[in-house]
C-alpha cells in the first residue's frame, strides 16, 4: 500500500472554491481528468507527468485527501480536445465549446498568469496543452 504523506503533490487550480469542487469530483470519481498547459510544466522546468506514477491531491488546506494514478498522458492543440475529455474533467459541462470557455477564464485569468509571471498570457487554438487522465487509489 502507498502511503499517502511519501507522494508528490498534485494541485488542481489555486486554493479555493475552485479547487474544492475538483478535489471532491475527484474524490467521487466524476473527474477522472485534467488538462494544464505546457506553460505550467515549463515554468516550473517540471516534468509532463509519466503514465503509472502517483500522487497525493491536496485540498485548499493542503491537506492530502487521496491518491490518483496516471493512466494517459498527450499534448494536443486547444483546438483539438476530444468531447470524451472534457466531459471526463467532471465540471459539468455540457459541450466542448463550453468546456473551453471556462478554462480559458481560469487560463487567462489573474492568479494563472501571476504563477507565470506573464500578465498577458493568453490562449488560443494553437496553445499546447496537456491532457491527463488519472484514477483513484484506494
Amino acid at each position: 500500500m502507498t502511503d499517502i504523506d511519501s507522494l508528490p503533490i498534485a494541485e488542481f487550480g489555486f486554493p479555493g472554491p475552485l479547487r474544492d469542487k475538483l478535489v471532491s469530483a475527484i474524490c467521487d470519481r466524476r473527474k477522472t481528468s485534467t488538462t494544464s498547459t505546457v506553460a505550467e510544466y515549463q515554468i516550473e522546468d517540471e516534468p509532463l507527468p509519466q503514465i503509472g506514477s502517483r500522487q497525493a491531491v491536496v485540498d485548499s488546506e493542503g491537506r492530502r485527501v487521496v491518491i490518483i494514478e496516471t493512466t494517459d498522458v498527450e499534448q494536443v492543440r486547444l483546438s483539438d480536445v476530444p468531447w470524451e475529455h472534457a466531459l471526463d474533467e467532471g465540471e459539468g459541462h455540457s459541450s466542448v465549446s463550453e468546456w473551453r470557455i471556462a478554462h480559458e477564464r481560469f487560463w487567462e485569468g489573474e492568479e494563472l498568469r501571476a504563477f507565470l509571471r506573464d500578465p498577458n498570457f493568453v490562449v488560443n487554438d494553437n496553445t499546447l496543452l496537456v491532457l491527463e487522465r488519472f484514477r483513484v487509489i484506494d
